[in-house]
């Protein structure tokens, strides 16, 4: 599992460093994750990365190491670069992470399916009610089809199919949006609307 005396790196290992570990996609390195798991965990603990799993949901990830202080969290405090980058999410990328873990959320609620499907209508639909008014309605519809790519590169969404027309919420986005700000969405798309509200 480790780094050999070889030189030789677990596959694992090596697919964490690139991005997200998902089990329907990589069954194999998945089992070889969760008998390895603590290994893993040391392994990455050295450089100052803590690894994230969530087995019922079937992903994990890096993320830097974080601390507790006073029951907050803060980073580790060592002399190490910062090895996972931040992203900044502008309004309309950060406004539709927030739609889509609301709409996970009511999903799970109903029960039955585990896989939330969304048209590519339904969530500019969903998204054109929060965006500020813009002279020209199809560049308010472009802002929202480059937002879908943005969220399919963080591995937010999946396209379904050859159309194009359809997509999976992927479930990963629960370990960005998480129980706190679950809590909060109500106020968030409050906000969203007073800001959509504004004049340009």
């Amino acid at each position: 599992m480790l780094p050999t005396p070889g030189g030789q790196v677990s596959p694992v290992l090596i697919q964490l460093l690139k991005g997200v570990l998902y089990q329907e996609r990589y069954p194999v390195l998945w089992q070889d994750l969760l008998t390895f798991q603590g290994q893993v965990r040391n392994y990455f603990s050295v450089i100052g990365l803590e690894l994230l799993l969530d087995e019922a949901e079937g992903f994990a990830f890096l993320r830097q190491a974080q601390a507790t202080s006073n029951g907050e969290e803060t980073e580790v405090e060592a002399p190490l670069p910062r090895l996972v980058s931040r992203r900044p999410m502008g309004y309309p990328l950060s406004l539709l992470c927030v739609l889509l873990r609301k709409k996970l959320a009511e999903f799970d609620a109903r029960g039955g399916a585990t896989r939330l499907v969304l048209s590519q209508a339904q969530i500019v639909e969903m998204m054109h009610v929060y965006m500020p008014p813009q002279k020209n309605e199809a560049r308010t519809v472009d802002v929202i089809n480059t937002t879908i790519k943005k969220t399919m590169d963080l591995g937010f969404l999946k396209k379904l199919g050859s159309d194009g027309q359809q997509y999976e919420v992927g479930r990963i986005i629960k370990a960005l949006v998480d129980a706190d700000w679950l809590k909060k969405l109500d106020t968030l798309l409050n906000e969203y609307m007073e800001y959509a509200k504004r004049d340009d």
